[in-house]
Order: C-alpha cells, then structure tokens, then sequence
C-alpha cells in the first residue's frame, strides 16, 4: 500500500469512528444502524468500499461500534445494491 493510500485509510477510519462516538449515545442497536446509514448516504461508494475492505482484512482501529455498522452496511449492500442508507 502506498504512503498516500495508508494515509487515506487512516483518515477514513478516524472519520467513521469519530462519527460512531456521536451514534455511540444511542441504544446500541440504533447506533449501528444509525452509523450504517450515516456512511451510505454520506461516504461514497469509493469510500464505503475501502473501509468495508478493511473490515475484511480485520479492520485495525475501527473501534467495536464502528466495525458492526461496516459489517452492517457490508451486508445492506450485498443484499441491495443500491443500498442508500434506509436502516
């Protein structure tokens, strides 16, 4: 992996996890389908794409919260692939 693309991912996981910190008030339910919904309607696919291929590769740094609601949006998205975030 290039420096530039490591960079790039240490920021995306920075951003999704700081996001889940504000979903992470919400019953823990909620929050992840809040965080999930959250990355679809916002992130694009070139984003969510990454971060959910770092979840497959064990997602280092994604905080537990964070790592459900990829996993979460990894199956939304297999399931539908036009998937937009509708929880």
């Amino acid at each position: 992996m290039s420096h530039d693309a490591a960079a790039s991912l240490k920021k995306l996981i920075y951003m999704a996890n700081q996001i889940g910190k504000f979903f992470a008030v919400q019953k823990h339910d909620q929050a992840v389908a809040g965080l999930a919904s959250h990355l679809a309607r916002f992130w694009t696919p070139a984003m969510r794409e990454k971060i959910i291929l770092h979840l497959k590769e064990g997602g280092e740094g994604l905080d537990p919260l964070t790592k459900e609601a990829v996993q979460w949006l990894k199956v939304k998205q297999s399931n539908h692939h036009d998937y937009t975030g509708d929880a």
